[in-house]
């Protein structure tokens, strides 16, 4: 059961009679934050006082009095100015620890009106291997889709691959003029991500020529600027000249930055024409990005030569990538990438502009929406399609085949505005009944508190990160097992823990943070023993599992024999209600798709509540045979929505750490 959507439901009984809109008021029903008032507290009296002209504590009262809680509650208290504070009763608490007890679910229901959601994430550009970047979307989308599928949701997730864009131009150019046979033959992988990268560096250097001295007019320009608006002499009206000054100093504050951004590309430029080499490249390929352009157009338009070189390449790369996913237990429904859509990409243009909702503007298609300066254009003046164009018509593929109630974008947040503008031309496209969410979220940061890079400067490998984990695991699983007297593990079993252990503190250690926040990249603290980590969890779990071979005791009769569970000591009672708030903290996950609250469920309610039970109530060594039996009860539940959570969360565990 989900206790919290219970009472609400039971409140809503309640105050239906004296209000039209319950709805915000029942949002006021929440779990109580000190235990001294209870186990939830009701808020929703207070504002209800101009509406109703009374007291709130009276209005307190008249609730209580329509509130039907006799089976599952205390009597209810009215606290401070008209809190409502719940307290559930100790018997009831055991009613429903014994009916999770036989619930392979735990007492998580489903939902009753189960929706169609399309989860968008991951996709990755397969002609590049997978970078750190990667990491977020990828466990976030992956979360998301398990949580909402075990709450009974249909879901549809899609790995929406890069299949087809410049970056294969760029390959196809680079296998032409770059590649090392014997290399290809050996690692094509390996050689079609060189190749990437050198067409890249020669497209830098000229990019970066070409912008240098644009950049130092601009500078000089407010140089100048900045030189005029010192000169002028102030006007006497004090609030125009603090507000001079101050966009002064601003636009010194940018003329600092752009002095420092220029000395950056000068430092990039210099260090690349170090190599005559690479100089001489440059010069025989000075049109290379014309000409990966031209390459790119040549494939979206069926050319022989570069659809056969994409047909060879596309499934090296997607094997490599596949790799990745194996370790990380990423699976997809359907992985649909960007060229399964290019057939429709001028049937899109073409109803846009039929419907009026799209128009020309100097040699572009461009849709004009509301609320935004710039229009997003869906076909080049040299009629060339863009993301835009393909995302369009991946909605209206989606909305064809699965009909959904929602789609999720799981992508980093510098694409806000694209999505934004994206949900706004579907939704006048006709598509103003579907949820249309992009899930965005932060940066992987350096101790530097720059983007995670290697000491290179090049963009970290997920491959590298997840070898570089699971190797930090095994020194820890490998220390752990040879203090004691007779270690546990053989060298298989300790690389195979490890491999679990790493990948899990890697995922979980990019889970439990507030998916739209930036955070620091620490191996040290997603592998600690301690504190809010995958290991830590995946070690609390292994400590019950050693409690039941300790104590020979047979979990699967016991949990036949359950009616005699008992809550004798606070702390079992504490930990008997954190167990029974699992089926809230998924919904806690759903409401705005945020699975750092799994994790704080799983540390700071569950973990933490069986940390204390497990200090001040012995099991095996219990008083009794019928308290020994409750509380391995209780350490069974405990492991066991340990265990479910951290596989919602994409994460494994082990029976001995």
């Amino acid at each position: 059961m989900n206790i919290l959507a219970e009472l609400r439901q039971r409140f809503d009984s309640a105050l239906s009679s004296m209000v039209e809109e319950t709805s915000p008021l029942l949002d006021m029903i929440r779990p109580a934050t000190d235990s001294k008032f209870g186990d939830y507290q009701a808020n929703c009296a207070m504002p209800l006082k101009k509406q109703l002209g009374k007291n709130p504590r009276e209005i307190a009262q008249d609730i209580i009095d329509k509130l039907d809680v006799a089976d599952m509650c205390e009597t209810p208290e009215i606290a401070g100015p008209g809190f409502i504070n719940l307290k559930l009763k100790d018997d009831w608490i055991t009613q429903q620890l014994v009916a999770s007890v036989g619930d392979d679910r735990l007492g998580v229901p489903k939902v009753a009106t189960p929706k169609t959601y399309v989860v968008d994430y991951s996709s990755p550009n397969v002609a590049k291997p997978m970078h750190v970047g990667h990491i977020r979307s990828t466990v976030i989308g992956d979360t998301l889709s398990r949580v909402l599928r075990f709450l009974g949701h249909n879901v549809i997730s899609d790995n929406h691959l890069g299949d087809w864009g410049t970056q294969f131009g760029m390959i196809i150019y680079g296998y032409k003029h770059f590649r090392e046979d014997a290399a290809y033959q050996q690692n094509p992988v390996a050689e079609l991500s060189r190749i990437y990268r050198f067409v890249r560096k020669i497209m830098d250097v000229l990019e970066t020529q070409a912008a240098l001295p644009k950049r130092k007019l601009a500078l000089a320009d407010q140089a100048d600027e900045i030189e005029n608006r010192k000169s002028k002499e102030p006007t006497g009206d004090k609030a125009a000249d603090k507000k001079a000054a101050k966009d002064l100093r601003k636009l010194e504050g940018q003329h600092n930055n752009a002095k420092g951004a220029i000395a950056e590309l000068e430092n990039k430029l210099a260090d690349l024409q170090a190599d005559s080499d690479l100089m001489a490249l440059v010069k025989e390929h000075a049109k290379i990005n014309t000409a990966v352009l031209q390459e790119t157009v040549k494939l979206h338009e069926g050319d022989e030569e570069n659809l056969k070189l994409w047909h060879e390449f596309l499934p090296k790369c997607r094997d490599e990538i596949q790799r990745v996913y194996d370790r990380l237990d990423i699976t997809f429904d359907v992985e649909y990438g960007e060229s399964f859509y290019h057939d429709r990409l001028a049937n899109v243009v073409s109803d846009f502009e039929k419907q009026g909702l799209a128009k020309q503007s100097e040699g572009a298609t461009c849709v004009f929406l509301d609320g935004f300066k710039a229009p997003m254009i869906i076909r080049k003046q040299d009629g060339a399609f863009l993301y835009a164009t393909t995302d369009l018509a991946t909605i209206q593929y989606r909305m064809e085949t699965w009909k959904p109630d929602a789609m999720l974008y799981v992508v980093d947040h510098r694409q806000g505005e694209h999505f934004d503008k994206l949900f706004a031309a579907a939704k006048l496209w006709g598509c103003a009944d579907v949820e249309m969410k992009h899930i965005s979220f932060g940066t992987v940061m350096g101790p530097d508190g720059k983007p995670y890079k290697t000491r290179s400067g090049d963009t970290v490998g997920l491959e590298g990160l997840l070898d570089e984990a699971v190797s930090r695991a095994l020194t820890i699983v490998s220390d752990n097992d040879d203090k004691k007297e007779t270690p546990d593990f053989s060298d298989a079993k300790r690389n195979t823990i490890s491999e679990l252990v790493g990948i899990g503190g890697l995922k979980y250690g990019d889970l439990s943070q507030n998916r739209e926040t930036d955070y620091i990249f620490s191996y040290e603290k997603m592998l600690a023993l301690n504190g809010n980590t995958a290991t830590y969890m995946q070690y609390a779990y292994a400590r019950v599992q050693s409690i039941f071979r300790r104590g020979s005791i047979d979990i699967e009769q016991l949990r036949e024999n359950a009616s005699g569970l008992q809550l004798n000591h606070p702390a079992e009672r504490t930990l008997a209600v954190a167990i029974l708030r699992f089926a809230e903290a998924l919904d806690d996950v759903t409401f705005d798709y945020r699975p750092n609250l799994l994790t704080n469920y799983l540390f700071e309610e569950l973990a933490k509540s069986y940390s204390t039970f497990f200090a001040n109530c012995p099991v095996l060594k219990a008083e009794d045979d019928v308290t020994k039996e409750s509380r391995a009860l209780l350490c069974d539940l405990t492991a066991r929505v340990i265990q479910q959570g951290l596989q919602l969360l994409g994460i494994s565990t082990v029976e001995k750490m």
